[in-house]
């Protein structure tokens, strides 16, 4: 059993952390100040309330932000505590993930018989996604959901054939993931996409720190998830098989990135199908994914309801 990391020369004063929340029914952005949230539509209402097209408009240049919420006034700040989050990205284009891409989650998913010269590339779609403090779901038909610690890259400006050298200058922030699966769908086939895809399987969030807040790359960051309080992986981004700027100058070859795109970079090792035995999130549990620097994201588990659904 631990508590959250120590604090460390990242944990600096000053780090931007954007979060979507809501309020009265309605989408809003705000900016993490201490233990309060600076509510930034009521700061500027024009503002845009999806970063995605915040970013748009400004070709991913958060600086504005900074001096927004420095004017701020005393009625557009709020407790951070009990703030009703959203998705950092309200509504991310893309949703590109990366397998096996630890090199320890490597050899306990294939045994150390396998190389990859290429990144594993896959895709979430949006109603896979859940914020921060919202229940991760566990399907009915299945008791196989599995956590996966990971990093997210938020995509800041339009980027194609990108290389190595300049693949980070797209880049608007980080944030973490949950990259919940569940594992008997994702085995049924040589394609993964529909046990990465069950609904509301994949947290993501609490918010989103500036890529200059962080190291390039978002390297050397220790990673870490904990169910119920034990630490079940644990490892740094530094251990990446293909980092952060490769995997851009690969994925851009192809795949033209818009602001809002979101990357998931991969877990490490230590997942619940590799134990013996399997170790299956339930309902009642709380997993806490932490990046040292960026945060803490918890959610908890819950069964799919019984309820049948309906064509309309």
């Amino acid at each position: 059993m631990r508590g959250k990391f120590e604090p460390t020369v990242l944990e600096h004063f000053g780090v931007m952390k954007i979060i979507g929340f809501n309020t009265k029914g309605a989408a809003h952005l705000g900016v993490v100040e201490g233990e309060e949230v600076i509510d930034l539509q009521a700061v500027d209402p024009s503002l845009p309330n999806d970063l995605a097209e915040l970013l748009r408009r400004n070709n991913g240049d958060l600086t504005s932000l900074k001096a927004l919420a420095q004017r701020a006034p005393f009625n557009a700040r709020r407790p951070l505590d009990g703030v009703d989050y959203a998705l950092p990205v309200a509504r991310p284009g893309k949703i590109i993930c990366l397998g096996v891409n630890y090199r320890e989650h490597l050899q306990e998913a294939f045994h150390g018989d396998r190389f990859e010269a290429s990144p594993t590339i896959f895709m979430r779609c949006p109603s896979s996604l859940l914020s921060h403090g919202r229940p991760i779901i566990r399907p009915k038909v299945s008791a196989t959901l599995d956590y996966e610690a990971e990093m997210v890259v938020v995509i800041g400006k339009r980027a194609k054939h990108l290389d190595v050298s300049n693949a980070l200058s797209c880049i608007a922030g980080y944030s973490c993931a949950n990259d919940g699966s569940i594992r008997e769908f994702q085995g049924k086939t040589t394609q993964w996409d529909m046990g990465k895809n069950f609904d509301a399987t994949g947290a993501f969030g609490p918010w989103m720190v500036t890529a200059d807040d962080l190291p390039p790359g978002g390297k050397g960051l220790k990673i870490e998830c904990r169910l119920n309080g034990t630490v079940m992986q644990s490892d740094n981004t530094e251990n990446m098989i293909f980092p952060v700027a490769e995997s851009i100058a690969y994925i851009t070859q192809g795949m033209t990135l818009e602001p809002g795109d979101i990357i998931m970079t991969g877990t490490p090792s230590g997942v619940g199908l590799a134990r013996k035995p399997p170790v299956w999130m339930k309902a009642g549990d709380i997993c806490e994914i932490e990046i040292e620097g960026i945060g803490v994201l918890s959610n908890a588990i819950a069964d799919e309801s019984n309820s049948t659904g309906s064509l309309n």
